[in-house]
This record gives C-alpha cells, structure tokens and sequence, in this order.
C-alpha cells in the first residue's frame, strides 16, 4: 500500500520541480493542439483558433494570478510588472521585465517555443497575431486602462536579445 498523496507537504524542491513540469507539460500541449489543426485546417485557421482561445485563457489566468497573489483590479503598470512574473511562461522562458520611460516593458529573451525551431532548423514560428491577443487581453483584464504595443515578435527576425519585445503604457 502507498502513502495518500499530500501536496500540502511536498518539499520546496518537489514543488518547484512539479510547476516546471507542469509549465513544460501545458505547453507541450499548446503545441500539439496547434500543430494538429494546422495540419486539418491549415495555418490560418489554427491561428485564428489560437488567438480565440488565448483570447479566452489569457483572462483566466490574470484572473487567478490576481487572485493568488492579492494583486489588485486597476493596480496600473505596477500590478501588470508582478502579474507577468507568475504567468506560465514565466516557470520555463527567460524574460525580462523592467521600466523605460514609464512604460513597462517585457523581453522574452529565451522562448522555449522558438529555440527549439531554431535548434530544428525550422523557421520561427509567426506568433505576433496571437501575442498581440494574448497580452492585451492579459493587461487588459489587470487594468483596462494599460496600452499594449508589440515592439517585435515573430514573424519578425530574431532579435540578439529576445525574440519578443512588448511594451505597456497608461496613458496620462
């Protein structure tokens, strides 16, 4: 017989070890789910089914991670800057996240996504459709007064420092 399984007192190295994997785990089907309906439906239609449901996913998210970690409703830039460090992402990409001319900036230095095209020699693949919905939607639901600017991402070329740059404002 094997002990009841008790999330409550795993060991700090188990948890952290399980949300990677976790973080690793919905990506991993992110992309199968994508790779599937393109392969039905073509490009097209996958992104377009991509960006309703990040449209949609994107909202829940924010809205736990508001939750989670008492970050409040129309908190302003500041709320957005603690709300992308508990993202999904944050467990399995490198980004950056800082201040440049009172705005609020994200660098995804290191997508898991991109370099493994890049490893495969495949072309990176074209997400600033469905980033431009992801993140508004995400900031948006933080406070919906917070802009969002997609600086660079894919289809564009890969920039030395990241592959993705975006930028939030509120505007005075």
């Amino acid at each position: 017989m094997t002990d009841k399984f008790d999330p409550e007192n795993l060991p700090r190295e188990v948890v952290v070890g399980m949300l990677t994997d976790f973080a690793k785990n919905w990506l991993a089907h992110d992309g199968l789910w994508f790779l599937k309906v393109e392969a039905d439906a073509g490009m097209d239609k996958a992104i377009l089914y991509d960006k309703q449901a990040w449209q949609d996913f994107t909202q829940i998210e924010a809205k736990r991670i508001m939750k989670r970690h008492n970050i409040p409703q129309n908190g302003g830039l500041e709320a957005l800057e603690k709300a992308l460090w508990y993202r999904m992402y944050a467990f399995i990409n490198k980004q950056s996240v800082f201040y440049e001319d009172n705005k609020l900036v994200i660098e995804m230095n290191d997508c898991r996504v991109q370099s493994a095209r890049e490893r495969d020699n495949r072309d990176l693949f074209p997400c600033k459709e469905v980033g431009i919905v992801e993140y508004e939607y995400f900031a948006k639901t933080i406070d919906p007064r917070i802009k969002t600017e997609c600086y660079h991402c894919p289809p564009d070329p890969h920039h030395s420092n990241y592959y993705c740059r975006w930028i939030f404002s509120i505007e005075q």
